[in-house]
C-alpha cells in the first residue's frame, strides 16, 4: 500500500510547526569552562606581578615603592632563571641598580626561594597614581603696614610678570620672619 503524498497547503502547514534541525545550543560560559585550568595554572607559575603589585609597597619598603612599581614576572622556560620586570621614575635607577639585591632578596622572601633570579630595570613614568596630597592651607596675609613697604620698596620697578613674582616673593619672605 502506498502512502499519500501531502498537498502543498498541508506541506507548508507540517513545516511551519515542526522544526528540520535540532535547536541551537549556546556554548558553556567560559568560566566555568577555563575555572580548572586556571585554577592548575595559577598553582603552577603562581599569580606572578599583579600579586607583587598589590603588596608592592610591604615587600620592598616605602622608599623603594615610591619610585618604583612591578611590571611583569618572567618565569625562564625548563628552569631557566626568571626575571622581573620593574619600571622605575626617572633618575631614580641608578639608586635602584645599586639596591638590586636587597630587592631581589625581598621580593624572593615574598614569592618563595628562589624564585626571580634577575632584576630587569626599565626607565619610565609611572602608572599608579598617588594619593591626593591635602589641600594647601593658605598662610595669613602681610598686615597693612608691612604690604605698603614692600610696595614702596618696588614702586621703581616696571609693573607686569617681573613685579608680581617680586612682590610674591617678598611676600613670603616677610611671612617667614615672623
Amino acid at each position: 500500500m502506498r502512502r499519500r503524498l501531502p498537498s502543498t497547503a498541508e506541506a507548508l502547514e507540517i513545516l511551519k510547526t515542526k522544526r528540520s534541525r535540532p535547536a541551537h545550543r549556546p556554548p558553556p560560559p567560559a568560566g566555568r569552562a577555563l575555572g580548572g585550568y586556571v585554577r592548575e595554572l595559577d598553582a603552577k607559575f603562581g599569580q606572578g606581578a599583579s600579586a607583587l603589585s598589590a603588596r608592592w609597597k610591604e615587600v620592598v619598603g616605602p622608599d623603594i615603592a615610591r619610585r618604583t612599581e612591578p611590571v611583569k614576572l618572567v618565569r625562564g622556560r625548563n628552569g631557566g632563571p626568571s626575571s622581573l620586570e620593574i619600571r622605575v621614575a626617572g633618575p631614580s635607577a641608578a639608586i635602584v641598580q645599586h639596591q638590586a639585591h636587597e630587592i631581589l632578596a625581598r621580593v624572593n622572601l615574598f614569592l618563595g626561594a628562589d624564585a626571580v633570579q634577575k632584576l630587569r630595570i626599565v626607565q619610565g613614568p609611572l602608572t599608579r597614581q598617588e594619593p591626593a596630597a591635602a589641600p594647601r592651607r593658605r598662610s595669613a596675609p602681610l598686615d597693612a603696614a608691612a604690604e605698603a613697604e614692600l610696595a614702596k620698596a618696588l614702586a621703581a620697578a616696571p609693573d607686569g610678570k617681573l613685579k608680581q613674582a617680586l612682590m610674591a616673593l617678598g611676600r613670603g619672605v616677610l611671612r617667614s620672619r615672623r
